[in-house]
């Protein structure tokens, strides 16, 4: 338990240092806790140190941990690739999916989500730097996927998540966040009603704070190493 709440404080220092040098609020940037292959006893050490909203990219892996830990009020984020055969599980067990691409996967997704669910909550992944091995929409596609969001019952769309180039370059970090938030303004202007931008992850978070990310998807530096 020290170990983790000392990792937890030092990642929530970090952010509210971000956020002051950025002129913002800590309060504005929420923490995703990622955690694949963590086992379900660490997600409960830190949901009793605060923490309630969890990430999983495999949905088996997710759908166990979900069970085990069915005691627990959490949140539970899917940040993985959406194979169209998986939509139903992710509809009816998550209540976010960050890492919808495809206009295929948002009609499934209302269709399936049950409605005393409640509309799920849906952030569009956007391939902002055109890597081919990425998942994600090319920008030019974003604004017509979120206009397909909005015509679907069951589907909130809540913004864009993205997962920029790997780069040590920090002017080149700034650029594609700051691409990011500008295709987040233009939904915006384009009348969605957007309130989230998920970018940065350990590496990269005051970099991703300084150019408007709202949630922050952090993995090892907050879990430590994974064990699954």
């Amino acid at each position: 338990m020290n170990d983790s709440l000392e990792r937890l404080k030092k990642l929530q220092q970090r952010i509210q240092t971000a956020c002051f040098a950025a002129g913002r609020q800590p309060q504005e940037v929420s923490l995703l806790a990622v955690s694949k292959r963590q086992p379900p006893e660490k997600i409960r050490v830190f949901n009793e140190l605060g923490l309630s909203a969890f990430g999983e990219n495999q949905l088996q892996e997710a759908l166990e941990k979900q069970s085990g830990l069915s005691d627990l009020d959490l949140q539970w984020h899917f940040i993985g690739t959406v194979q169209s055969n998986k939509t139903r599980a992710l509809a009816e067990n998550f209540d976010w999916v960050q890492s919808v691409d495809r206009q295929k996967t948002l009609v499934r997704l209302s269709a399936q989500r049950p409605q005393h669910l409640g509309p799920l909550n849906v952030c569009l992944q956007v391939n902002i730097d055109r890597e081919p091995q990425k998942a994600g929409a090319s920008p030019e596609d974003i604004l017509k996927l979120a206009e397909t969001a909005a015509k679907l019952d069951n589907i909130s769309l809540r913004g864009l998540m993205a997962l920029p180039r790997m780069t040590d370059i920090e002017a080149e970090q700034h650029i594609s966040f700051r691409n990011v938030k500008i295709l987040f303004e233009d939904l915006k202007s384009a009348g969605h009603d957007v309130d989230t931008l998920s970018m940065g992850m350990s590496a990269d978070l005051e970099v991703a704070i300084s150019e408007g990310s709202t949630m922050v998807r952090i993995g090892t530096d907050l879990l430590g190493k994974r064990k699954i």
